[in-house]
């Protein structure tokens, strides 16, 4: 194997060619021993970029191999492993895909199976249960798209629990709102808001970066107990406490918890979950905070905190409900 440079060295091209490599010595390798997986691992763990080209060129490996089998006899497909047919073609094809693969990817002419689209109504929680034993948890007025072979997905709006099964040589990549979060074993949250993207870790870790470029460049590897919170201007990252994580993925048992949380905040929170909206008229009411414990449909519940405990008026007028003093 050739040495193609430090990451930040190498064209797309030189990735490529390398991510082939290795699929090949895999693949074709009979006593593939637990130096070469290390040195794999690690070749993966430098990039990104690394992990997506590996991946994609295995199920490019995957598709076109079982293309040639289905026209080709048993024996025919043995004489071609024999011969290095496969490392061949590979090898030839690799810059080539490099170049073309974000438009082939697209056009769906490199596939394992069909996207899928998942999403939920205002109010609606869904569980996506993946073939590799991971699992997906859906909020309120979410949409998913599972692409290829379920180890990639795009969070197209919403909010998600993640509790995924760590593969090292196919990483689970998430792309949301101009960021990829690739899995390197992990239960996270993600929360798309139309300014901000949230990222929450309970286990394992992830990788966060951006993946378009026009948003704000940064890479960052989140630990449990971190919060990533991204805009459009800056990325941060906090730790937060196992109780705070733990009022995060409250919805998942369809429940809010608020601790010393700005009403009007707490009003958008149930806004999410109904179709009832609750209007705080003015900044003195918005900023008066509040704790409690709520199911996520009890507006009743909370609206009746707003009247009795801090002493406001409430006044429905059709879907919409306006908290004042």
């Amino acid at each position: 194997m050739n040495a193609l440079g430090s990451p930040a060295q190498q064209s797309a091209a030189d990735i490529q060619l390398r991510a082939a490599e290795w699929v090949m010595e895999r693949r074709e390798t009979a006593s593939w021993t637990s130096t070469r997986q290390a040195a794999l691992e690690v070749w993966l763990s430098q990039s990104p970029a690394h992990l997506l080209a590996y991946w994609r060129l295995n199920a490019a490996w995957e598709r076109t191999y079982r293309l040639a089998a289905l026209r080709a006899t048993p024996s025919d497909v043995r004489e071609m492993q024999h011969r290095g047919v496969w490392r061949r073609i590979f090898l030839a094809i690799a810059p080539i895909v490099a170049i073309a693969l974000p438009g082939i990817w697209a056009a769906g002419y490199i596939q394992v199976s069909h996207e899928l689209v998942y999403s939920t109504a205002i109010g609606g929680h869904k569980t996506v249960f993946l073939s590799d034993g991971s699992r997906i948890e859906l909020n309120t007025g979410t949409t998913l798209r599972v692409h290829g072979s379920g180890r990639a997905a795009e969070l197209v709006k919403g909010e998600a629990y993640f509790q995924i099964r760590h593969d090292a040589l196919n990483p689970f990549v998430v792309e949301v709102a101009g960021h990829r979060l690739t899995d390197l074993g992990t239960k996270f949250f993600v929360r798309d808001e139309p300014r901000k993207l949230e990222i929450a870790l309970l286990d394992g870790s992830v990788r966060f970066d951006s993946a378009d470029p026009t948003v704000q460049p940064h890479s960052e590897t989140l630990r449990p107990g971190d919060v990533a919170v991204a805009t459009d201007n800056s990325v941060s990252v906090m730790r937060k406490s196992p109780q705070v994580l733990s009022d995060i993925s409250a919805w998942r048992s369809g429940m809010l918890v608020f601790r010393d949380t700005p009403l009007a905040e707490a009003a958008a929170e149930f806004n999410r979950y109904n179709r009832t909206k609750l209007v705080v008229a003015d900044a003195a009411v918005a900023n008066l905070k509040i704790d409690g414990t709520f199911r996520t449909d009890n507006v009743e519940g909370f609206v009746g905190m707003a009247e009795h405990v801090l002493d406001l008026r409430v006044h429905g007028l059709g879907d919409n409900m306006t908290i004042s003093r």
